[in-house]
C-alpha cells in the first residue's frame, strides 16, 4: 500500500492532529474542511452561502493539490449544524457537481469545529 500526505498552502492547515489529504493508491481521503480563508485564517461564518462556498473552493484547492478536481470525487459527507440551511447548503454544493455527482449523506450535528455551520469531507478517486 501507498500513502502520500497531500498539502496545500492554498487551503487551511490542519488545526489538529492529521493531514489536509491522504492519497492511498489512487484514492484521495480529504479531512473535512470548514470555511477557513486560507490567505487570512478568517472564518466566513456570517452567511451559510458564502461559508459553504468557502469549504467548497478549499476542497477544491486539496483537490488541485493531488492534481484532480469535483469530477473525480465519488462521495462527500457534509455535516450542519442546522438542518433548516440545508437547501441552501445543497444549492452551493450541487453547483460544484454539475454532471454525475458523488454519493452523499447530509447529516445535523451538535456542534462542529469552531463552532462552525458547515464541515464537508470527501473521497476522490484518480
Amino acid at each position: 500500500m501507498s500513502k502520500k500526505i497531500i498539502s496545500t498552502k492554498k487551503a487551511p492547515a490542519a488545526i489538529g492532529p492529521y493531514n489536509q489529504a491522504i492519497l492511498s493508491n489512487n484514492t484521495l481521503y480529504c479531512s473535512g474542511q470548514i470555511a477557513i480563508n486560507p490567505k487570512n485564517g478568517e472564518l466566513l461564518t456570517d452567511n451559510i452561502t458564502q461559508e459553504t462556498h468557502q469549504v467548497m473552493k478549499n476542497i477544491l484547492e486539496v483537490l488541485k493539490a493531488a492534481d484532480m478536481n469535483f469530477t473525480n470525487v465519488v462521495k462527500c459527507s457534509i455535516f450542519m449544524t442546522d438542518m433548516n440551511q440545508y437547501t441552501e447548503i445543497n444549492e452551493v454544493y450541487a453547483s460544484y457537481f454539475l454532471e454525475h455527482p458523488p454519493a452523499r449523506e447530509a447529516v445535523e450535528v451538535s456542534v462542529l469545529p469552531k463552532n462552525v455551520n458547515v464541515e464537508i469531507s470527501v473521497i476522490a478517486v484518480k
